[in-house]
C-alpha cells in the first residue's frame, strides 16, 4: 500500500505562488510516475501536470503552462508542483496521485485546498 502525504496548500492573492509539496511512502520512488490533478465542486477532477519516473517526460495542462512547474526529488521520495502567477480560477483542491511503471493501480492523496482571491 503506498500512502501520499500533500501539504503547502492554503490562501493567496492573485498573481502570487504556493508551492505543493507529495511524499510518497513507497521504497521504491524512483519506480513511480507521478502527476497533480484538481477539482473543484461539481466538477470532474482536471489534470494539472504529471512527471515520468524518471523525470525525463513532463506534461501540462493548457491552463497552467508556464506558470506552473512540476519536478521530483528522489532523495525526499517527494514531487513538487510551484505554481506562479496564481489566478482565481486556479482555487481548487489539488491532489497528488502516483502509479507504478508497468502498473494499472493509481494511488492518491487526500488532497490540498488552493483558494486563490481576486
Amino acid at each position: 500500500q503506498v500512502t501520499l502525504v500533500e501539504s503547502g496548500g492554503g490562501l493567496v492573492q492573485a498573481g502570487g505562488s504556493v508551492r505543493l509539496s507529495c511524499t510518497n511512502s513507497a521504497p521504491t520512488f524512483s519506480n513511480y510516475n507521478m502527476a497533480w490533478y484538481r477539482q473543484t465542486p461539481g466538477k470532474d477532477r482536471e489534470f494539472v501536470a504529471s512527471i515520468s519516473y524518471g523525470g525525463g517526460t513532463i506534461k501540462y495542462a493548457d491552463s497552467v503552462k508556464g506558470r506552473f512547474t512540476i519536478s521530483r526529488d528522489g532523495a525526499k521520495s517527494t514531487v513538487y508542483l510551484q505554481m506562479n502567477s496564481l489566478k482565481p480560477e486556479d482555487t481548487a483542491t489539488y491532489y497528488c496521485t502516483a502509479r507504478r511503471r508497468f502498473a494499472t493501480v493509481d494511488y492518491w492523496g487526500q488532497g490540498t485546498q488552493v483558494t486563490v482571491s481576486s
